[in-house]
């Protein structure tokens, strides 16, 4: 597996989260901090909660530089399919501002392949098949920094960015599908970086929270192949968005 990251890929991360940051500092700070429900909870050193999430996903990847297969496929396209996400969550308090959380879970995930043949080839190969789906059940460990803006009332925003180690439990399934045709197959380690966006909202008895956040792949993830449907990119890495629920106590 390779690691690249592209100053050109971070640029649009850095520059949202640091205006982002910006406005907790100096918005947050014209305001005045107010507390309604659970006024002591930011105060815990350590507490637990669960997230629910639901998922898009796809690969980001290149098409192949190899000038045989080009005569044959004129592209690649990978394209966000929906998920499901499961965690629970250790949230460690570090200061008035950050949060060490751990939330360790399981993302079922799909990505969706669109192969475009050349018509002469298609022509020719009837069976040549236009689209592949890839299921994956990720067993994930992220490690996040969590930066709290200043509460107000019953509401506060955050950030946060991290790192996420997942292992694929389906890349471990064989070569070979049930009509004995080639499938797509990954290695089972990934590592990814991960940025969010979240609104945590005190309520009685518990805090709500609604986050977003981006992950990517940084390794290629692509298990060499002979098969032409495997050949035709030259990596593959993974892409998710994420929109969950988290509910800590």
């Amino acid at each position: 597996m390779t690691l690249s990251v592209t100053p050109r890929r971070l640029w649009p991360a850095i520059v949202w989260c640091g205006g982002w940051l910006a406005f907790c500092f100096w918005g947050g700070g014209m305001l005045r901090a107010q507390t309604g429900n659970l006024g002591q909870f930011d105060r815990h050193l350590l507490h637990y909660g669960i997230q629910v999430g639901y998922t898009q996903s796809k690969f980001d990847l290149r098409f192949s530089e190899d000038d045989s297969l080009r005569r044959t496929l004129q592209g690649v396209t990978s394209y966000y399919a929906p998920g499901f996400h499961i965690a629970v969550i250790g949230d460690l308090r570090l200061g008035n501002w950050f949060n060490l959380r751990l939330l360790p879970g399981v993302t079922l995930v799909s990505r969706n392949v669109s192969y475009s043949w050349e018509p002469g080839y298609l022509a020719s190969h009837r069976l040549a098949e236009r689209s592949r789906t890839v299921e994956s059940v990720y067993g994930d460990i992220p490690l996040e920094l969590k930066f709290r803006a200043m509460r107000w009332n019953d509401f506060r925003p955050y950030l946060t960015a991290g790192a996420s180690y997942g292992f694929d439990f389906a890349s471990l399934r064989k070569n070979r599908n049930q009509t004995n045709q080639a499938i797509i197959r990954l290695e089972p380690s990934d590592l990814r970086y991960t940025l969010g966006l979240g609104f945590d909202f005190f309520l009685r008895y518990v805090k709500f929270a609604v986050e977003l956040k981006m992950s990517f792949g940084l390794p290629d993830i692509k298990v060499e192949d002979p098969d032409v449907y495997i050949r035709s990119f030259d990596y593959l890495r993974t892409r998710t968005f994420l929109l969950s629920f988290t509910f800590e106590g």
